[in-house]
């Protein structure tokens, strides 16, 4: 099989291709996951609990930034999907270009105030002494790196658009292999604690974003997308933004849920609460990756069979994704549960009560993959629809009315455990939202 063999848009999506066209995109972003699992895994074994603490602390503030790289590239990339569809692939070119330019334009925008307001803004999320000072440190390296991570993240929605998944899969693999070599050596050789992680992290972004701006402008690319020369428009920019809003109020959601988790593990359990819900974190997106892998190869095919007025395989798309995705969820939930005890001690297991609180935690908290996909697709569906309202309604209700909520209330009425079970609930909730909006507007799309 050709390293970049051609996985087209067109045609029908059974079971199988739904399957086999999404593994390299799930394989991206698994081994992505997978890279930062390490990060945290040198972290903790090698430099210390208060150290893991600070990384998870200030790492969503950071994100609260780059994921707008994300929120260009999903939601650009089901513009330029659906411009394809539609037959016009110059068109489709120039889109790709300006929504490139406008990422590397919002990193730069944004490094200064991120960098200056840095150490408030650890302080403002709860870090003090040392783990505020921790905090300063990793953050800063990343915010100078964020045009590569912002670029990196853009790119990743891009590779199935381009009909070149593999080459996806490919960038992830030469990332996590420079990741795990640059942490081995700058944490465990030269000893360089917390700044070494994230010069580790930052070195393999450089990678993962600057490359694809060779190849896609390059003579090899042989892919349905290229960038070309285009001004910034203002109006395919606020379309891409605004079909991608979901997946960036998803993530910034993750993110601030993160800091409201922290918040009430810090005063409920100390820092052993954090570092239990840091690895809970990594672990959990091992598994949220397959999901969030299908629904990156899912999208553009949504948005292609749109543009063209396939109502049928728009039918079909839909009843196959959803019997997959239960499928999957089934599957991961009874594998998280298995494993929850050996991935605390992977993590922790230097301190058996904190590795002990960290696998009741992963056991509680993994219930809600079992739905999870369901309504992380329910998303994506309505981004490749190019409705980004409601895929945003979708995003910000589960994560900042239910979750939010949940963390709140439920530790007030069933003390911890209601912090590690917030998420189950608010899955359950969405999930109800999810098929009644799906529902809703099935008329209006014809499927």
């Amino acid at each position: 099989m050709h390293l970049f063999m051609e996985i087209a848009l067109q045609g029908h999506y059974g079971y199988r291709r739904l399957a086999v066209s999404s593994i390299p995109s799930i394989l991206m972003m698994l081994v992505g996951s997978i890279y930062s699992v390490v990060d945290g895994l040198f972290v903790s074994n090698f430099v210390g609990t208060s150290a893991f603490a600070a990384l998870n602390i200030i790492w969503p503030a950071v994100m609260l930034v780059g994921s707008l790289g994300l929120m260009l590239g999903t939601g650009g990339s089901a513009l330029v999907s659906k411009t394809m569809g539609e037959g016009d692939y110059y068109r489709a070119s120039q889109i790709f270009t300006m929504i490139i330019r406008f990422t590397i334009i919002l990193a730069v925008v944004f490094m200064v105030p991120l960098l200056v307001f840095m150490e408030p803004l650890a302080r403002l999320l709860g870090a003090e002494g040392e783990t505020a000072r921790l905090c300063v440190v990793y953050g800063s390296i990343c915010t100078v790196g964020l045009p590569a991570f912002m670029l990196q993240m853009c790119f990743q929605s891009f590779y199935m658009t381009a009909e070149r998944p593999q080459l996806g899969t490919v960038m992830s693999i030469i990332c996590a292999v420079t990741n795990m070599v640059l942490d081995a050596l700058f944490i465990a050789v030269f000893h360089w604690g917390l700044a070494g992680a994230a010069a580790a992290s930052m070195l393999a972004c450089c990678v993962g974003g600057f490359f694809p701006l060779w190849y896609f402008s390059s003579h090899r690319n042989k892919s349905s997308l290229r960038l070309v020369r285009a001004k910034l428009e203002r109006e395919p920019l606020l379309q891409a933004s605004s079909n991608g809003l979901s997946e960036y109020v998803g993530n910034i959601s993750w993110n601030v849920l993160a800091m409201c988790y922290n918040l009430q593990l810090l005063r409920m359990m100390g820092e052993n609460g954090v570092a239990a819900y840091s690895v809970l974190l990594y672990y959990g997106y091992i598994f949220a990756a397959v999901f969030f892998g299908f629904n990156i190869a899912v999208t553009p095919v949504i948005g292609y069979n749109y543009g063209a007025g396939n109502k049928v395989e728009l039918k079909s798309l839909l009843r196959h994704s959803v019997i997959l995705l239960l499928v999957l969820g089934a599957l991961m939930t009874l594998v998280s549960e298995l494993t929850a005890g050996p991935a605390a001690r992977l993590f922790v297991g230097y301190d058996p009560e904190l590795s002990a609180l960290t696998k009741h935690a992963i056991r509680l908290y993994m219930i809600s993959f079992f739905i999870a996909g369901i309504n992380l697709f329910a998303s994506a569906w309505f981004t490749g629809l190019g409705n980004g309202k409601v895929s945003a309604t979708v995003s910000f209700i589960r994560n900042l009315v239910f979750e939010l909520g949940f963390v709140f209330l439920l530790p007030a009425v069933l003390g911890p455990d209601g912090i590690w079970l917030a998420v189950d609930a608010a899955d359950f909730c969405c999930l109800i939202l999810s098929v009644a909006l799906i529902l809703a507007y099935r008329k209006r799309y014809g499927y």
